[in-house]
């Protein structure tokens, strides 16, 4: 299987690149915004394409042609503005939706945001609502479509080395997560298809990945 990480220079888009090249089963293919992005992808032998989230939905079909399962991993960051937020968050990841119905690759899976409810909007800081706006309307637009996705929430994601261990259901208390988790939970999805039509939140926990994610 081929998968098209979308957002593959971020950090668990880095991460879940190095897990699909050291598999048996899996091939990476990086979609990355800028060429001095390539160097470390070519090193462990994953092909690279250029494109440009704010770009046009044509530019993401290309980049999907001949792969199996396209992974959102991208985001605008926390350094960026309401724009950008938008831009990124809530047009790059619809569009990449609309590019995977027009190559019909019919695998998707979204990282989204631990809470993306109403509820969660009217609670949210000034801030930090218009990301979660963002996400809230990207995650309707992907459960409308015909795709087998799987949705997942993480908590407060952090640097801190994984531990291979979480904990994951339809809702969980809220707490931190690594990201070299989040990439081996997104792993453990593109190799089970029990979790296609599944959203779930997902944070530090006591157990093993694929056993968590097994149980879903």
């Amino acid at each position: 299987m081929k998968v098209l990480v979308v957002g593959a220079n971020g950090q668990i888009g880095k991460q879940l690149v190095s897990l699909i090249q050291d598999s048996n089963t899996l091939e990476a293919k990086a979609m990355i915004r800028k060429q001095e992005q390539a160097e470390h992808f070519e090193k462990i032998g994953a092909e690279t394409v250029l494109v440009d989230l704010e770009g046009e939905v044509e530019d993401i079909v290309k980049a999907a042609d001949g792969v199996d399962a396209i992974v959102f991993t991208a985001g605008s960051g926390p350094k960026t503005g309401p724009d950008k937020t938008m831009m990124i968050d809530l047009d790059g990841a619809i569009k990449t939706i609309q590019a995977a119905e027009k190559a019909d690759v019919k695998r998707f899976i979204m990282i989204s945001s631990y809470d993306t409810t109403r509820k969660a909007i009217q609670e949210a800081s000034e801030s930090f609502a218009p990301y979660v706006v963002a996400k809230h309307y990207a995650d309707e637009w992907l459960r409308s479509t015909d795709l087998d996705y799987t949705m997942i929430h993480p908590g407060a994601l952090t640097n801190d080395k994984g531990t291979g261990k979480v904990k994951a259901a339809n809702t969980v208390e809220p707490n931190e997560v690594p990201r070299d988790d989040i990439a081996e939970v997104i792993f453990a999805c593109l190799e089970n298809d029990s979790t296609i039509g599944k959203e779930f939140q997902v944070i530090g926990g006591s157990t093993p990945i694929r056993e968590a994610i097994d149980a879903l």
